[in-house]
């Protein structure tokens, strides 16, 4: 039994985090660029746009290092709807500028909902703040006591913050009040504007992948609330945090920092912080990659302090009842298994019992062994097919840097020679029977290791890739429509045109 995702048909689509569009502001926001890339994707046979968690992040940018596993990023919203609401001035500036510059925009149309919002707009936000406020109270406060008490991490704040006794917090919130609904302002209109942009996107026929981080960050508001659920001493530091094991590509495996749960608490409720968390993004998503997938069926235990991830072991974890709580194999629920590397048959057996699909990385698929399961020759169908992810470099970068027998190896596989790479292996993605094929934008658009967006295991340059529409050529719907229509891959929508003419490479549309 597959999910939802591989039940309508072969289909493809593109990995491109928002804030990678182009725009005026300092990063992409859900503004009109995000309106023409759904289109674009619609027009070139794609039915899949993915993207990267979309949580508020720190000054590091990582998506992966949210203060709330439930919130929005804020630095998204665009400033040029706020004022066609009118919650702006008339000569407020929204043609472009930094994130400190759309801070001050934020604010000044919180004061503009208050002064000049009408009835209708009051009863929606009232009725947003009744229906989130088990999440949004907790991130509202967080970020509240962060701006009064520092951001070295919410073990640093005063005792009775910290520990959340309730007088203290009962105190912060008459003292904050205002400020607290300027935040739920802030979400408030994010999700609004997230509703708009993935209403357009499915009228064009595009559907929205997120990502769901197994792990929350340390210094976030789901670990200070409900700490009882994490592995965190009373002080709030961690007595052993999550990490993978010594491989191939780390002798010394991988010390992540994240807070381990707390699975026998969690299951005592049923897993209910795991099942608002999803339901929360499947507001915003169609469908759902569970990054970490192994982690649900056994996890790596690394000691609190430890000197490197050796001195980890693993522990079983309950992803039978986790799954099962949250509905995992029944109808109406999407979700991908990002099972990338050294996968136990215990993994496969879980992520099978549910139906779920697999990922598939055509960049690992080169390391001579004839059963290495990302060949082409060795894939399934129930599976999601990627030329690389967000943390491989870019297609042609990767191609440019291998060396001279794996080159060779290369176009042994492919049937191919030097001047067809990299499209040879992107026709091979298009022709792979995984039901689902996705590539990142950079690679659609032919791009350089300038372009990847993280290189794992660097703490500088990351996560600020952006596109220009200059980049995109004039026949690159026309091209990769074709490339869907001759792979079986195109999804007939209000957004599709028939197809005409060639396509780039060396496949040539019927």
């Amino acid at each position: 039994m597959f999910t939802d995702l591989l039940s309508e048909g072969r289909c493809a689509g593109v990995l491109l985090h928002p804030t990678s569009l182009p725009g005026k502001w300092e990063i992409g926001v859900l503004g009109d660029d995000a309106r023409r890339f759904a289109g674009l994707l619609a027009e070139s046979g794609f039915s899949l746009w993915q993207m990267l968690p979309v949580g508020p992040v720190g000054d590091s940018l990582s998506p992966y290092q949210a203060t709330s596993a439930f919130a929005g990023n804020s630095r998204l919203i665009d400033p040029a709807a706020l004022k066609a609401a009118g919650w702006l001035p008339e000569a407020a500036a929204v043609d472009g500028g930094d994130w400190p510059q759309r801070s001050a925009l934020l604010r000044a149309a919180w004061e503009g909902l208050r002064e000049r919002a009408n009835n209708a707009q009051r009863g929606e936000f009232a009725a947003y703040w009744e229906a989130q406020r088990s999440w949004l109270l907790p991130y509202a406060l967080f970020r509240v006591a962060r701006e009064r008490f520092g951001t070295s991490g919410w073990w640093t704040w005063p005792e009775s913050i910290r520990h959340r006794v309730p007088a203290a917090i009962s105190d912060l919130m008459k003292q904050a009040d205002a400020r607290i609904r300027e935040v739920a302002f802030e979400q408030w209109i994010f999700d609004r504007q997230w509703a708009d942009f993935r209403q357009h996107a499915a009228s064009r026929g595009v559907q929205l992948m997120g990502d769901l981080p197994i792990y929350v960050d340390l210094d976030s508001a789901d670990v200070w609330w409900h700490r009882r659920l994490f592995r965190v001493d009373p002080d709030g530091r961690p007595e052993a945090v999550a990490g993978v094991p010594p491989d191939y590509f780390s002798a010394d495996g991988q010390v992540w920092g994240n807070p381990l749960y707390a699975w026998e608490r969690m299951a005592e409720d049923g897993f209910r912080w795991w099942r608002d968390r999803v339901a929360n993004q499947l507001r915003r998503f169609d469908c759902l990659r569970i990054d970490h997938f192994r982690g649900l069926q056994a996890y790596w235990e690394v000691p609190a302090g430890a000197m490197s991830a050796r001195e980890g072991r693993w522990r079983e974890a309950p992803g039978v009842a986790l799954l099962e709580a949250l509905g995992a194999g029944g109808e109406g629920r999407h979700f991908v298994a990002e099972d990338l590397g050294t996968i136990t048959p215990e993994v496969h057996e879980l992520r099978h019992r549910f139906g779920l699909p697999g990922m598939l990385v055509m960049q690992f698929a080169f390391d001579g062994s004839a059963d290495n399961p990302y060949l082409p020759e060795n894939h399934i169908e129930e599976a999601v097919i990627y030329t690389g992810t967000h943390d491989n470099d870019t297609l042609a970068g990767w191609y440019a840097g291998l060396g001279e027998e794996s080159r060779r190896y290369v176009h042994e596989t492919l049937h191919c020679g030097p001047a067809d790479m990299p499209a040879a292996l992107i026709d091979a993605v298009y022709q792979s029977r995984a039901r689902v094929a996705i590539l990142p934008f950079q690679d659609l658009l032919g791009l350089g290791s300038a372009s990847r967006m993280n290189m794992p295991g660097t703490t500088q340059g990351n996560w600020t890739w952006r596109f220009d529409w200059s980049q995109v050529t004039a026949d690159f719907a026309l091209n990769w429509q074709a490339r869907a229509a001759a792979s079986g891959r195109l999804r007939r929508n209000s957004g599709q045109a028939p197809v005409q003419g060639q396509v780039m490479g060396r496949l040539v549309c019927p």
